[in-house]
C-alpha cells in the first residue's frame, strides 16, 4: 500500500508563485483585475490580457505599486490564433474575460450570440490548448475557469452567457480528466453576482427586459434567491482562484467552486 503523501499545515503554506508565468484576461477591470494583482502578490509573473490598453497600464501601475510584476498584452480575443499563442509558456491560465447582453432569445442578435460564444468558450479552448504543452512539459499546471452560477443554472433572457458557461463548464472538465495524469488541474469557480461594470450593465439591461427601475432590480432580480443580500467584491472571487493555484488544492480537479449565497441551495 503506497503511502500517504504528507502535504505542509495550511499555515506552512502560503501561495508562492515565485518563478511561475501567470495568464488572466479579461484582466484590465473587475474579476481579471483582482486576479491579476492577487497572482502578481503571489510572486508570479503576469501576462494580463484585454482590449482595455488604458486599464492594462493602470493596472501594471498598480501591481508596481504593490511590488509585483504585471505584464500588459492587448488583444482581442476573438483573434483566436493570437489569443492561442499569448498562453505558450503559461504555468497558470485563468479565463476570464467575458461579456453580456439580456434579451428574448427571439430578439437576441446571432451576431452577439456568436461573439459571446467565441469570447467566452472557444477563446478558452484556444488558450488552453496554448498552455499545456508547457504545463504538460513540466508536470505542474493550473486551469482556471471563471464560470458563473449560470453555468449550473440558467436564467431568461441571458441565452448566449448561459450556453457560454455551460460549454466552459465541460471544457473544465474535460481538461481535468487529460490533465491529470500530467500534473495539470482545472476547476471552475462560480460566482454569483460581482460588484464589477459587467454587472453594472446588467442591471440596466434587466430593468429594461423586465420594466422596473433600475434599482429594485438588485434585490427583486439579481439578489432574489440569494441568501446573502450583497454583491461579491471581486477580491473574494481573486481568493478562491488563489486556493486553486495553491499545494492545499493539489487534489480538486474537474471541480466547480460555487460563490453565490446560497443561490443554488433553492
Amino acid at each position: 500500500m503506497t503511502a500517504p503523501r504528507a502535504l505542509p499545515a495550511p499555515h506552512d503554506t502560503p501561495l508562492d508563485l515565485g518563478g511561475r508565468t501567470a495568464l488572466v484576461t479579461g484582466a484590465a477591470g473587475g474579476i481579471g483585475r483582482a486576479c491579476a494583482l492577487r497572482l502578481a502578490a503571489a510572486g508570479a509573473k503576469v501576462r494580463a490580457v484585454d482590449r482595455d490598453a488604458a486599464g492594462l497600464e493602470a493596472l501594471a501601475a498598480a501591481a508596481a505599486d504593490l511590488g509585483g510584476a504585471v505584464e500588459p498584452h492587448v488583444l482581442d480575443l476573438t483573434d483566436l490564433d493570437a489569443a492561442e499563442s499569448a498562453a505558450a509558456g503559461t504555468d497558470v491560465l485563468v479565463n476570464n474575460a467575458g461579456l453580456q447582453l439580456v434579451r428574448p432569445i427571439e430578439e437576441f442578435p446571432p451576431d452577439v450570440f456568436h461573439t459571446v460564444l467565441t469570447v467566452m468558450l472557444e477563446a478558452p479552448f484556444r488558450l488552453i490548448r496554448g498552455a499545456l504543452p508547457h504545463m504538460y512539459g513540466q508536470g505542474w499546471g493550473r486551469v482556471v475557469n471563471i464560470s458563473s452560477v449560470h453555468g449550473l443554472r440558467a436564467s431568461a433572457y441571458k441565452s448566449a452567457y448561459v450556453a457560454a458557461k455551460h460549454g466552459l463548464e465541460g471544457l473544465s472538465k474535460t481538461a481535468a480528466l487529460e490533465g491529470a495524469a500530467h500534473g495539470v488541474t482545472s476547476n471552475c469557480v462560480n460566482p454569483g453576482y460581482v460588484r464589477t461594470a459587467l454587472v453594472e450593465k446588467q442591471i440596466a439591461d434587466q430593468a429594461r427586459a423586465h420594466g422596473i427601475p433600475a434599482e429594485r432590480v438588485v434585490s427583486e432580480v439579481l439578489l432574489q434567491d440569494s441568501a446573502v443580500k450583497r454583491l461579491i467584491e471581486p477580491e473574494e472571487v481573486a481568493q478562491a482562484v488563489a486556493y486553486l493555484c495553491g499545494p492545499q488544492a493539489s487534489f480538486v480537479t474537474g471541480a466547480s467552486l460555487v460563490m453565490d449565497g446560497g443561490w443554488t441551495a433553492h
